[in-house]
């Protein structure tokens, strides 16, 4: 009886929750990957302030989900979190594909645009509209991303063996199924968009959201729910945490000493019976304190992957228009979407993982001893590696672009495609690709795995403010380095592309990697895993 209550729970698992992260991430990117393309083309933005743009909303939408999470953890819960996150990202999107039906600068403009052969720009109502529904889209990311993913994982029991195994897996085969649905939006939705129109192009995904809902509301009553039994929400917890580490600061050290680690004492961190349940007693201060080093000995790891969040903000954004000035014709009547280069990163990532799930990991297991096969920060680490070398090949690239257009005299004729064909940006996607498989999905268990058991949400969304905070970064580099550059007479970021030069932006992006890399090492060798069976990393000197 109690397996066939499991396979019921584990089916909707896969048929409820999954279905609304892949609609969700289906609806997200089918508005983020092509959106330099619509800014640059129907809003009349240049390149340099469209990117920054949407690096800012982009950062929006990766830091909400902190909100998100405190909110779902501490007073919705998650079920009803990810419900209402989903209706809000239904108006969202019908929003923004009315916004595309909005009339430019009237009639006279119009009349003006048809006469001289120009596009008129678009209404000042236009653009508000665009922009507040753009950014409801970003608040409804910041309820849904954050508790999807942690309420599929809730439905594995972690007292239960053999579920307790499958958990590890789950965040491998979902992440499968998140790229797989995103793989058919950037082809799919490119091609509507750059084709067709952009009301469609924004309106598929508003009807493809809908339906998912629909699809997770059925799973309802088979649904593992956890109640939290503590009366002051995550944010009242976190703020009496950190109040008494701060009382405690001056007599306690936040590292114990070396012997201390190896015999722990007392004092030590409690561990906890499981991975969803509420503890029902009353926490002390010493709990507080260490409830709050337990959130604070994360932020070396999370600060030293920002650099990884800046280089991925590239793919949907300056990648994305140099695919749209190369030759993308495949025979005499198709051209590729500069957009659906982006396909690559989905297509590598579900080629890989289903390598790494069922043959590099076993075959790790065996050497190293750990049951995931390497452990969480060696994984992130490998693809940080990877991430670093698609940047050099990114800068090699457009280098060979910039030759190309300046030998077939084409440096000032930005609107004739350069004769170098879109294949040759396919290897540092399906690097990123790689990377995701390694990093993104490292940091997702890391971050679910290692915050205090109550505020899993929470720790999902740390995972993405990584992201965030990333495209922060990135927004005010291209800024910086266009307002810098520019007044030199030519800046990188050029609306012209082939006066541009990206090369150096990608280039300085690969330097910043590789000093992450060696920081991101450091703190990942001294690292102490909440969970003792995860393992020392490398078998470091921090073992005893």
């Amino acid at each position: 009886m109690r397996t066939s209550c499991v396979v019921v729970n584990l089916t909707w698992i896969i048929g409820g929750s999954a279905a609304v992260e892949i609609a969700e991430r289906f609806a997200f990117y089918g508005v983020s990957a092509n959106l330099i393309t619509y800014l640059t083309g129907s809003l009349g933005e240049g390149n340099a302030a469209a990117a920054a743009a949407i690096n800012a909303w982009n950062g929006v939408s990766q830091l909400l989900p902190l909100l998100g999470g405190a909110l779902a953890d501490s007073w919705l819960g998650r079920y009803r979190t990810i419900l209402l996150a989903s209706l809000l990202y239904i108006l969202g999107l019908a929003m923004l594909a009315f916004s595309t039906l909005i009339s430019t600068g009237g009639n006279q403009c119009s009349s003006a645009a048809v006469a001289g052969g120009k596009t008129c720009p678009p209404s000042t109502l236009r653009v508000a509209f665009f922009y507040i529904s753009l950014y409801m889209v970003a608040v409804a990311q910041g309820g849904h991303k954050p508790c999807v993913q942690a309420f599929g994982a809730d439905q594995f029991d972690p007292s239960d063996p053999e579920e307790s195994v499958s958990r590890s897996s789950f965040f491998n085969w979902w992440y499968f199924g998140m790229c797989g649905g995103t793989a058919v939006t950037l082809v799919f939705l490119s091609y509507v968009q750059d084709n067709i129109g952009w009301g469609l192009g924004f309106g598929i995904p508003c009807v493809v959201m809908a339906c998912a809902l629909a699809v997770f509301l059925l799973g309802t009553r088979t649904y593992r729910y956890y109640v939290s039994g503590s009366k002051k929400g995550v944010v009242a917890r976190a703020g009496e945490a950190l109040a008494a580490w701060r009382n405690r600061a001056k007599s306690i050290p936040l590292l114990p000493p070396a012997s201390q680690e190896c015999h722990p004492t007392a004092t030590s961190a409690p561990e906890f019976s499981t991975g969803v349940e509420e503890d029902e007693q009353v926490v002390g201060k010493a709990g507080l304190v260490e409830q709050a080093k337990g959130i604070v000995r994360l932020f070396p790891i999370w600060a030293t992957c920002l650099i990884y969040a800046v280089a991925l903000a590239q793919s949907s954004t300056f990648f994305t228009k140099q695919a749209g000035t190369l030759d993308r014709r495949i025979g005499d009547h198709i051209q590729v979407p500069p957009a659906a280069l982006q396909s690559f990163i989905s297509i590598t990532i579900v080629a890989i993982i289903p390598v790494y799930d069922r043959v590099i990991v076993p075959v790790a297991r065996r050497y190293t001893g750990v049951p995931s096969g390497i452990t969480m920060l060696q994984r992130i680490g490998a693809g940080m590696v990877l991430s670093l070398v698609s940047m050099v090949i990114a800068a090699l690239v457009e280098t060979r672009r910039l030759r190309a257009a300046r030998d077939a005299g084409l440096v000032d004729k930005a609107g004739v495609p350069v004769p170098m064909s879109l294949w040759w940006m396919v290897p540092q996607y399906v690097l990123f690709g790689a990377a995701d498989v390694f990093t993104m999905v490292g940091l997702q268990e890391f971050f679910y795995d290692q915050v205090p058991d109550k505020l899993r949400s929470l720790g999902l969304a740390l995972y993405l403010s990584i992201f965030g905070v990333g495209s922060f970064i990135s927004s005010a580099l291209v800024s910086g380095i266009d307002r810098a550059t520019a007044a030199r007479g030519g800046s990188w970021f050029s609306n012209n592309l082939n006066r541009a030069h990206l090369d150096y932006f990608y280039w300085l992006i690969a330097a910043l990697s590789a000093l992450e890399l060696l920081a991101y090492g450091y703190f990942a060798v001294t690292f102490k895993y909440k969970n003792k069976n995860k393992g020392a990393l490398l078998a470091t000197s921090t073992s005893c």
